[in-house]
Order: structure tokens, then sequence, then C-alpha cells
């Protein structure tokens, strides 16, 4: 069972707004939080990015925080937790293996892709390059 505090997430900002939503919007009939409460956090997600009504179709529901700033990204941790400590999830807990990916990734991406699969900060990942060999 994986676990993530809510207001204490142990994450950088980025990280848990993009943990959250991918949680809000992935089919895991594991997650404590139900069906209407995560569509919610992801609505009010997307109105502080967009002027326009979030998308229905679920593959576009996906929030893109290139264009945003800290004061942004302030705002986005901040409507995550209200919604959820409004709704009574101070954690959010699911139970469910990393999925195959359903797109490959450049070589660019793929150390990137890598640590993401280690979300937990007292697991980090592997350091990238090269191992250390000695030199003469």
């Amino acid at each position: 069972m994986q676990t993530l505090d809510v207001d204490q997430p142990g994450l950088p900002d980025l990280q848990f707004v993009l943990m959250v939503a991918a949680l809000c919007t992935a089919d895991i009939p594991s997650l404590n939080v139900p069906e209407d409460v995560r569509r919610t956090v992801f609505d009010r997600c997307w109105a502080l990015l967009h002027d326009t009504p979030p998308p229905t179709e679920p593959s576009q529901r996906v929030l893109d925080l290139r264009e945003g700033d800290d004061v942004t990204l302030e705002a986005l941790v901040e409507v995550i937790r209200r919604t959820l400590n409004e709704h009574g999830y101070s954690r959010m807990t699911w139970d469910h293996e990393p999925s195959e990916p359903t797109l490959s990734t450049s070589p660019d991406a793929q150390p990137l892709t890598d640590r993401l699969q280690y979300w937990d900060p007292a697991h980090p990942p592997p350091v990238d390059g090269p191992p250390e060999t000695g030199h003469n």
C-alpha cells in the first residue's frame, strides 16, 4: 500500500502537484479518494490554469504546468490540500503497481522517466550517469 500525506508529502511542490493530478485522473480502483472528489481536485486545478472548461475525455485530462510560475504552483498546492481536506482526506492511499508505458520515451527523457518511478523520498532513485571509475 502506498501513501501520500496531503499536508506533509515530503515532496517538492511540483512533484506533489503532478503526483496528485496523476492519481486523480488515473483509473486506480484502490485509491481511497472517491471519483467525485478526484474530479473536483482536477477541475479546480484546471480552472487555475485555463479559461475553458476542463475536458471530459479521460485522455485529455492532463495538467500542463509548463506555462505556470511559482505563484501558480503555490495556488495549485493550496487548492489540492484545501479540496482534499474539506472532503476529509489528509492522506491518499492506493495499492497499484506502476503501469507499463503506453508510449515510448525519448532517450533524452529516459533518465527523468526512470527517476519518476521512485516518487518516495525515503527511497531515492539511483544516481544518473556512468559508474565511478578510478583514474591513474
